[in-house]
């Protein structure tokens, strides 16, 4: 019999007859990895314990302890839970079911809509089935088959996946659940071994769906859930989602009077007061960062002809995205970015490499034609503006002009409390434009302004753009939440397509290269995870409303006037609660309201010419000269304190 030699990741070697497992490889390394053992890394490839190894190989045994652990016990979770609803729901159509960042979903069409009782004996039904311990098979089947079989129990998406994804293959990976009649699923896996694996999961919700995505296609329901390896970690997922409930921003928006949506503007937030507040806060904030930077601020038009978007490519590649338009016969579309026009800005008049680098940056509405079943809250938007910049660079000022960035993206994400990692983006294996000794000279800089800065940093081989290197950054919030937000992007396509140019020293034209970068990204996705961030109980500088004043009486309400009146002439958002209530009512409601600052007044206040400090947070400090106040609000609005 022929032998196959293993490499181990410690570098050793064993020989094993051809055809043997990766669970007899595990086995024959120990008996401890043996029963760990949930499936392994072949050549880079996750495959199941029954892959049979007929070749040399390198093999890595992935137990719960690697980095493919979750995906993986998510992917076998969702297998299960589509097991349990077409045990109970008897002619379900089974839809997709992957792994997500946060768990798992499933589609399904059924007659009608899940409800929680659907949800409570589901779950139930998956607790048994794990505890059956039932294994994972995998079993390869003709195609035809497999096209026959499902199209027997009247799964028609199944058999559309299969002739969408196989096309040409004589034959396709199908999972079983213990046997055909307890479970199958067209799927190329991997999965755990058994369901007996499966310890720690919760079914979440449900929503409705459609088949792709496309609201044309078949109606499904959606089921999502959640798995981890220990219950522990499920135990401390489930509190995180407890507390994300309490700070959505929805909820919170509406709580605190800063934005509202209407179904006659889908996708499209109407900013109440507080709201335009907040957001004018920050836009003014991104400009004091931006304008001592050597930034000019631009607004280019809303609309513009199709010309310009077949010259930049959106239109062949982008336009079910974009919203069109029609004007004397010309075809046309709103901006759903600002990249082109700023384009068409720099080819407006002669550039010298003495004007380089030139930083424009815009604020301008852009609009994007998003389905409405992703529309979600501030997060997924159809009209938006962006904290967005393009950068326009000679080769040799990348780097220099990178490290700018990367100190900018600090400083700003450390002026809101949020800590970042920062990540970068290599060439694509095969999907890229441009040379290979640009794009290392591109990544070079890159790595070279990263270290320069002194900015750790994990490197995402092949996450590039197609048109060029990244550096991109994920902050973490309060309640330990990653959100994508800002992104560094070399592009050396637009400005060939632009045909863009600049005056060298040598007197002859030149191709700069652009940077793309946003730090806050979309005003609205980032107000929302702000107001997540610090549930609603925004720092002094970002509060819509800073201090409110509450006179205790009638009588108290002129001194009241003019307090409000000074605050607001120091530069402080300030309201009067001239109500007739009781003033216990009043500091509720201003708490509720999240407000940092209460000024109460009273008798002694106004002989005094004082004010009693309630802060949101420490409760009553003592009564003090207003002046005093102003300067101490001052001092914490300028030292951004959290």
């Amino acid at each position: 019999m022929s032998q196959v030699t293993v490499t181990l990741p410690d570098g050793s070697s064993r020989a094993v007859p051809a055809g043997t497992s990766i669970a007899d490889v595990a086995a024959g390394i120990s008996p401890r990895l043996a029963k760990a053992a949930l499936a392994a890394s072949v050549d880079d490839r996750l495959v199941d314990l029954s892959y049979p190894l007929e070749r040399d190989a390198r093999v890595r045994i992935v137990t719960a302890e690697s980095p493919e652990a979750l995906p993986l016990f998510r992917h076998s979770t969702a297998h299960l839970l589509a097991a349990a609803v077409t045990t109970l729901f008897p002619g379900v159509q089974c839809g997709i079911g992957p792994a997500t960042d946060e768990g798992f979903f499933y589609d399904f069409v059924v007659p009608r809509p899940f409800v929680p009782e659907d949800l409570d004996a589901i779950e139930k039904k998956m607790k048994e089935l794990a505890a059956q311990n039932l294994p994972y098979e995998r079993q390869m089947w003709p195609r035809a088959e497999a096209e026959a079989f499902f199209a027997e129990r009247g799964e028609p998406l199944k058999v559309q996946l299969i002739e969408e994804k196989t096309a040409g293959q004589p034959v396709v990976s199908c999972y079983t659940i213990k046997d055909r009649e307890t479970f199958v699923d067209f799927c190329t896996g991997p999965h755990v071994p058994s369901t007996g694996k499966l310890k720690a999961f919760k079914l979440l919700t449900t929503s409705n769906a459609y088949w792709k995505g496309d609201a044309h296609n078949q109606p499904m329901q959606r089921i999502y859930g959640t798995a981890f390896v220990s219950e522990a970690e499920l135990k401390d997922h489930l509190t995180r989602l407890e507390e994300a409930k309490k700070r959505d921003h929805r909820k919170l928006g509406r709580e605190l009077g800063l934005f509202t949506v209407h179904p006659w503007a889908p996708g499209a937030a109407f900013w109440l007061a507080k709201g335009t507040t907040l957001y004018n806060t920050l836009a003014n904030y991104m400009r004091d960062v931006l304008f001592p930077a050597g930034y000019v601020e631009l607004k280019t038009p809303l609309v513009f002809n199709k010309a310009l978007w077949e010259t930049s490519g959106h239109w062949q590649h982008y336009r079910q995205n974009m919203f069109l338009i029609e004007s004397e016969g010309e075809q046309m579309s709103m901006k759903p970015m600002n990249c082109p026009g700023h384009f068409l800005v720099f080819a407006s008049e002669v550039r010298s490499y003495r004007d380089l680098p030139i930083r424009f940056h815009e604020q301008t509405p852009l609009h994007r034609n998003e389905a409405s079943g992703v529309l979600t809250g501030l997060t997924r938007v159809r009209q938006f503006s962006q904290d967005d910049a393009h950068c326009f660079v000679t080769q040799d000022q990348i780097g220099e002009e990178v490290e700018r960035l990367l100190r900018l993206v600090q400083r700003v994400y450390n002026d809101f409390g949020l800590p970042f990692t920062a990540k970068l983006g290599t060439r694509p294996a095969t999907d890229f434009l441009g040379e290979k000794a640009t794009w290392d000279h591109a990544e070079a800089q890159l790595l070279q302004a990263l270290e320069r800065a002194g900015m750790p940093y994990a490197r995402n081989e092949g996450d590039g753009a197609f048109y060029g290197p990244k550096i991109d950054f994920d902050i973490t919030d309060a309640i330990g939440r990653k959100w994508q937000c800002a992104t560094i992007q070399l592009d050396y396509q637009m400005p060939e397509r632009f045909d863009l140019k600049y005056v060298g020293a040598d007197n002859t034209e030149h191709r700069p290269v652009v940077i793309h970068r946003a730090i806050l990204g979309s005003f609205e996705r980032f107000i929302a995870i702000l107001i997540e961030h610090y549930a609603g109980a925004f720092p002094l500088w970002l509060a819509p409303v800073q201090a409110t004043v509450l006179p205790i009486a009638d009588r108290h309400l002129d001194y009241a006037g003019a307090v409000r009146e000074q605050l607001a002439a120091a530069g402080l958002r300030a309201e009067l609660d001239g109500r007739q209530e009781k003033i216990g009512y009043k500091i509720r409601q201003a708490q509720l309201q999240k407000v940092p600052y209460m000024l109460v007044v009273g008798d002694r206040e106004v002989e005094e010419r004082q004010v009693a400090v309630r802060s949101r947070s420490g409760g009553d400090l003592g009564s003090r000269p207003l002046d005093a106040f102003i300067a101490q609000a001052h001092d914490e609005i300028a030292r951004k304190a959290q």
